[in-house]
């Protein structure tokens, strides 16, 4: 796995690394180093050379720095010209940028090919509104996986067969440890929110679609025309993540005739009568007996917000709190 340093004028890249994190998990390989005020060139030097030190002798390192020409900048460009083979430097650091870095390094193992990758996707964290404001060649990206249902019925798209890379059950639905953490992991071609009561607000309709990720869209529908995708071969070939409000609605989806054998569970909100079984998931009895029965029809159950977290055994975590 690539290594990151993160290095800015004051304080900004660990508050950048803080932010990260909620998004995407706690991260090994990376470092923060910040130039403050009363420090000289050399001070920063002296504290990149400490973060270089942090990771093994071969480490392939990739430099995010905020500013092109900066102390940052000129100072790690000093010592990557001593391992310019395994390292790379991007300016111009951001949010969307480290989230960009945090899931191409899980499948790309030089840091020329992450900052090559990121380049090519400078763009994709700037979004305005209105949206016709949006560059026409964003708009035609998004626009891609949208003619299928124009297709003439009956017409088979590869195997016939839609692939849920993940159904995951989420108070919030679509925001951004979805948006980037789960899409970065799961690779989907299109996110499916699946709710009767979202399905007939277009206010939540209308802003679910426009948190979608550049590049990929974003349907609201309600379970019964999920159990209709599910047969329809116009479909094949595309690959989903499914977001569900309640495990209820999950189980209604799967009695539908829907083929989920696995779901996510990232975060039901604590609301009155329910019990905290772990940092981000309150459930009350009729959730307990709602995932009773889908444990029943073969569903397995992974417990964590974001892919970097560990995997919590649901049955434990229910036992624990006397649930069942």
């Amino acid at each position: 796995m690539v290594s990151i340093i993160l290095a800015s004028h004051g304080k900004f890249a660990e508050g950048l690394l803080q932010s990260a994190q909620m998004i995407f998990g706690e991260q090994d390989q990376i470092e923060t180093v910040t130039f403050m005020p009363e420090e000289g060139p050399e001070d920063l030097k002296a504290k990149l050379e400490t973060a270089i030190s942090s990771f093994s002798s071969d480490a392939e390192i990739l430099f995010l720095v905020d500013l092109w020409g900066g102390t940052p900048f000129n100072q790690a460009n000093i010592l990557f010209e001593e391992m310019s083979e395994r390292a790379a430097i991007v300016s111009g650091m951001n949010l969307p940028i480290l989230l960009e870095a945090l899931g191409t390094r899980m499948g790309m193992e030089k840091a020329h090919e992450v900052a090559t990758h990121i380049r090519g996707q400078e763009q994709s964290g700037i979004r305005v509104r209105p949206d016709e404001l949006t560059p026409e060649i964003e708009a035609g990206v998004i626009s891609e996986t949208s003619g299928r249902a124009q297709l003439e019925p009956g017409t088979v798209i590869g195997d016939g067969q839609i692939k849920y890379v993940l159904a995951r059950v989420d108070t919030r639905l679509l925001h951004g440890q979805v948006a980037t953490g789960w899409v970065k992991s799961v690779n989907p071609t299109r996110i499916i929110v699946v709710s009767d009561k979202v399905a007939n607000d277009e206010m939540r309709k209308t802003l679910i679609k426009q948190a979608a990720p550049p590049g990929i869209r974003a349907n609201v529908i309600p379970i019964a025309k999920l159990a209709e995708i599910n047969e329809d071969p116009r479909f094949g070939g595309t690959r989903a993540l499914l977001l569900f409000e309640t495990p209820q609605d999950v189980l209604e989806a799967i009695n539908q005739g829907v083929d989920i054998d696995e779901v996510n569970l990232g975060s039901m909100a604590h609301t009155k009568g329910k019990v905290m079984i772990n940092n981000s998931v309150s459930v009350d009895d009729d959730d307990v007996k709602t995932i009773m029965e889908l444990k029943d029809k073969g569903v397995k159950f992974d417990v964590r917000k974001v892919p970097a977290d560990s995997a919590q055994n649901l049955e434990r975590l229910l036992k624990k709190q006397n649930l069942i």
